[in-house]
């Protein structure tokens, strides 16, 4: 199972984190298979990173093995979504690009992909027509809509295949919109498709 991650894919996040690049092609990163967490479990902020921050993401599970994918072909290589969270080592992240090194181990760290609850995509309508937002402590802190992405799900999913083998259980995080921010240890996250709540955990 691999974690294949969009960076830079809303507009509005790229303003805010004051990236001026003209992208002409989906920018990929990789999460590795341990970052996976799932099921409700609390994440446990690590020792190793003074400023952690939430990412949210819609997400979707690969259903069918597949390689060079046509993006007319695309829709037919997923059911299901969620929404999950990108946790990101900012401090570490940060200071890896000043010195222009990869910053792998501020995104791939164990437990930084959380997956809510797979829903199909029949209940959600529209893969690029589809609202979702971020609640902490009831608060709501982040919110987007795939309508906004740079490059669509059925443009990522093409892309990706040029390079990857696509395989049954893959997940694709598609990019975070505006409003990402710090979490604390206490911190109670409920993830929603619509008023849908797909993902609820705590931070530990």
């Amino acid at each position: 199972m691999k974690i294949i991650a969009v960076g830079m894919n809303y507009a509005t996040h790229n303003k805010e984190m004051r990236n001026s690049l003209e992208l002409s092609e989906p920018t990929i990163f990789m999460k590795s298979d341990s970052s996976l967490l799932k099921d409700g479990k609390p994440f446990f902020i690590p020792d190793f990173s003074s400023e952690i921050h939430y990412e949210t993401e819609i997400v979707v599970r690969i259903d069918r093995l597949g390689k060079n994918i046509a993006e007319r072909f695309a829709h037919r290589y997923y059911k299901e979504i969620t929404v999950g969270i990108d946790f990101t080592a900012r401090d570490l992240q940060s200071g890896l690009r000043r010195q222009g090194l990869p910053w792998e181990i501020s995104k791939a760290f164990d437990n930084s992909a959380v997956t809510g609850t797979f829903i199909p995509l029949e209940e959600t309508g529209n893969i690029n027509l589809i609202p979702f937002h971020l609640r902490i402590n009831g608060i709501k802190v982040q919110e987007g809509n795939t309508a906004d992405m740079l490059f669509p799900v059925d443009k990522i999913i093409a892309y990706v295949s040029r390079f990857f083998t696509l395989k049954i259980g893959d997940l694709i995080y598609t990019g975070t919109p505006a409003g990402v921010g710090p979490v604390q240890i206490g911190d109670h996250l409920e993830g929603y498709i619509g008023e849908r709540k797909l993902l609820d955990f705590h931070i530990r």
